[in-house]
């Protein structure tokens, strides 16, 4: 068996209802690639479903942060796209083996919201916007990073939140990112069980904490037990 050109790690937890659609459309879409679910304790069949469809399936403490570094550390193929289970990638293969070709130390994708309205579209612009300046993508824009600068760095800082956000800080410092344009399509559950403009909020609010150095720990507690 060849080795892989890309290995996908996913976090779930109770993610039953998308995980298998997810896997089968990565495996069709991306021949070749190598698949992670890691599981942070699920109650509701997630590891039944996605066992007999990833190469591999971990079990690890909950915590996204976690979770994804334990992953990563599995993983095989040269380059390590984190992608969450509500979330998927829209670039072509070609594209996309293009783009890791090219040896780039790091880089994401758009997004794209599976909403529908206006308010769905002026989201997402932001949000494609602000990870343009920045340099600082979301965990739902497939964060990809060359294996071993992954592991050279240590991988995702143990934070209940904003570990995505830390660990682009990070990378920024060592290289630009490459941006693809392609975006990834993910779930507006968020802002539909939330209020759109209730959840817009909140996450400037928690963007803008974080910013001024509340710590993640509260922040969660914020977020998750809203």
């Amino acid at each position: 068996m060849s080795e892989p050109w890309v290995t996908f790690v996913i976090p779930v937890l109770n993610e039953a209802a998308r995980i298998g659609v997810l896997l089968r459309d990565l495996r069709q879409r991306y021949p070749g690639c190598q698949l992670i679910v890691v599981d942070g304790g699920s109650s509701d069949g997630s590891v039944k479903a996605a066992l007999p469809l990833c190469d591999q399936l971990l079990l690890a403490e909950r915590g996204r942060a976690r979770q994804m570094n334990l992953g990563g550390q599995a993983a095989a193929a040269p380059y390590v796209a984190f992608l969450h289970a509500d979330s998927s990638p829209t670039v072509s293969l070609d594209v996309l083996r293009a783009c890791l070709k090219s040896s780039p130390c790091w880089g994401f994708c758009h997004v794209r919201l599976d909403g529908n309205g206006r308010a769905m579209r002026i989201i997402e612009w932001c949000m494609n916007g602000r990870s343009r300046l920045t340099s600082v993508a979301t965990g739902d824009q497939m964060l990809m990073v060359r294996n071993a600068v992954f592991r050279a760095t240590g991988g995702f800082a143990d934070l209940p939140l904003m570990e995505d956000v830390e660990y682009c800080k990070r990378l920024r410092r060592l290289a630009p990112p490459v941006i693809v344009a392609a975006p990834v399509m993910t779930s507006s559950r968020r802002w539909e069980q939330g209020g759109t403009a209730a959840t817009v909020v909140r996450m400037w609010l928690l963007r803008l904490a974080y910013w001024l150095g509340v710590s993640p720990e509260i922040l969660s507690r914020f977020y998750y037990e809203r």
